[in-house]
């Protein structure tokens, strides 16, 4: 299979700036009083969760690639809409718990976060099988983060 460089330079770039665009609510928010007052005992060390989103990210952008390159036209605008809400869902969480400070309405948003990316892995399914498999760690690390907020809303 012959690599496309444009299209993939283009999913890490846009794939990493929506990361980029999620960190600016997160960093500087997590070791202050009031994440440290509500933070679960499970949760795990500060240092995990940049090598986790990173790896994640890589994950995702190589995902876009695969079911970008592998779509047809009729498809192409069913990738472009279902990884755009979920990159928009995946800052607007960050937004809404570290910013915001909103932990009831960041978990009710990471549900749909968590959905959008269900969405991802059927709608990639359709398209190609190994684009679809890059999802599930993003899936099980928000599934994950799910449990933390719950246990921080609730």
């Amino acid at each position: 299979m012959k690599i496309d460089w444009k299209i993939l330079v283009v999913s890490v770039v846009v794939t990493f700036a929506v990361g980029a665009a999620g960190s600016l609510f997160t960093s500087g928010n997590t070791s202050g009083a009031w994440y440290n007052s509500i933070k679960p005992t499970i949760t795990p060390p500060g240092f995990v969760f940049p090598i986790v989103w990173n790896i994640l990210f890589l994950l995702i952008a190589i995902s876009l690639y695969l079911a970008w390159t592998a779509s047809g036209r009729k498809e192409r605008p069913k990738v472009a809409w279902v990884f755009g809400i979920n990159f928009f869902l995946n800052i607007l969480w960050s937004a809404l718990f570290f910013t915001l400070k909103i932990p009831v309405a960041s978990f009710f948003e990471i549900i749909l976060l968590w959905a959008s990316i269900l969405s991802m892995i059927f709608i990639t399914w359709k398209i190609r099988k190994a684009s679809s498999w890059l999802l599930v760690p993003y899936l099980a690390w928000v599934a994950f983060a799910a449990v933390l907020n719950f246990l921080v809303a609730f």
